[in-house]
């Protein structure tokens, strides 16, 4: 039921049929107050200066987008960066270094899944969750960062940092925002970011299916959005989708596996990263982003002018 319900709201807030439509309408005097509200809490807040360069790299809108790819692709060849998240999925609360200069410090149950792909993936990096971003922060002052990576903080006004929006291509969602739309700020917001990026444009997503030679898999995976990776995918292959975040369970994975006689499950890198210390088999699809080189530019250049700065 609660999984019928998520993937219902998905639908309804990027795939809308005509009857969710006019639901959509009818809640747009919750959505006025929601939007006058956000606006209220931004006016009144100031934004607080570190000391250090701080890339905060989000979207408008809910669910994903490509934040924690585009991360590992602006931080994988930086030395003695963090990265900052929220670590949704978590069972752990409050700060939480996961890895430290590479080394990883904890396991996925206390980082939550997209903080551990970080750390797997940026073995030079620094990763840490926090409910607070500011508290995060000065701990990775205080381990030494030069650089902070924020992810989806674009909302987060009491941070003075340089702000990456990405905006996907998305043609069918509501230009509005919570509850009658996907967007969390109005759309008007994309003009006060310091650099946007447009999927298509500036841009491009790659996924690389694997070779599963005589391997009969299964497909399964608990992202947001997780219809966008089926064109990719084998003809006729099994698939399973669970919502964003979503715990797995070991029965239920091995019973699927026993259902079908497969041999290994397809899946992402971030549902990996659950999978893998259950102790099956993984096939990983591999998703990056490709960002144009003068947009990339742009933020090394903001890099350098703090440095020289400071």
């Amino acid at each position: 039921m609660r999984e019928r319900l998520y993937f219902w709201v998905e639908r309804y807030l990027f795939a809308p049929s005509s009857t969710q439509k006019l639901l959509s309408y009818a809640l747009l005097p919750l959505t006025a107050l929601y939007c006058t509200i956000t606006k209220l809490k931004q006016h009144f807040t100031r934004p607080e200066d570190f000391g250090l360069p701080i890339i905060s790299i989000g979207n408008l809108i809910v669910g994903g987008s490509g934040k924690t790819p585009l991360t590992i692709e602006l931080a994988k060849e930086r030395k003695n960066c963090a990265v900052i998240l929220r670590g949704y999925g978590r069972s752990s609360q409050g700060l939480v270094v996961v890895s430290r200069h590479g080394k990883i410090l904890t396991d996925v149950t206390q980082s939550g899944d997209e903080a551990m792909l970080l750390a797997q993936s940026l073995p030079k990096a620094t990763v840490i969750v926090s409910e607070d971003r500011k508290i995060a922060i000065q701990k990775a002052k205080e381990i030494g960062i030069e650089t902070i990576f924020l992810d989806d903080a674009f909302s987060k006004k009491g941070i003075k940092k340089f702000d990456i929006l990405i905006k996907p291509d998305l043609a069918h969602i509501q230009p509005f925002c919570l509850p009658s739309g996907p967007y969390r700020e109005s759309p008007r917001a994309y003009k006060q970011c310091n650099l946007l990026l447009k999927e298509g444009i500036d841009f491009q997503r790659l996924v690389t299916l694997p070779d599963l030679a005589d391997k009969k898999a299964i497909f399964l995976t608990a992202i947001s959005k997780p219809q966008r990776l089926l064109p990719y995918l084998p003809k006729d292959i099994p698939h399973y989708l669970f919502p964003d975040h979503a715990p797995f369970d070991p029965r239920q994975i091995q019973a699927l596996l026993d259902k079908h006689d497969a041999d290994t499950i397809l899946t992402t890198a971030k549902d990996g990263v659950k999978l893998q210390p259950l102790g099956f088999e993984i096939t990983i699809i591999a998703l990056s982003l490709q960002i144009d080189p003068k947009k990339r530019s742009i933020i090394e250049s903001f890099l350098e002018d703090f440095a020289k700065i400071a």
